[in-house]
């Protein structure tokens, strides 16, 4: 069985250092631009993931080269 994914404790402390930054912030402009570094992080995460899955799998046959 596969255990669930848990985050470092350096990933947590980051986490909430974030969590406090986003709390103290007043400013809405200020909060959009965290937004978009968030989203922007996030988007790549998910990037270097499908990278790091495809660089696992063996190098796959285009579909019409198995019907010769």
């Amino acid at each position: 069985m596969i255990e669930p994914l848990q985050l470092s404790i350096a990933q947590r402390f980051e986490i909430e250092r974030m969590n406090r930054a986003i709390d103290a912030t007043v400013d809405a402009e200020q909060l959009k631009q965290i937004a978009k570094q968030l989203l922007q992080a996030w988007q790549s995460q998910r990037a270097a993931t499908a990278w790091a899955i495809r660089s696992q799998l063996p190098e796959a046959k285009p579909f019409n080269a198995a019907i010769t």
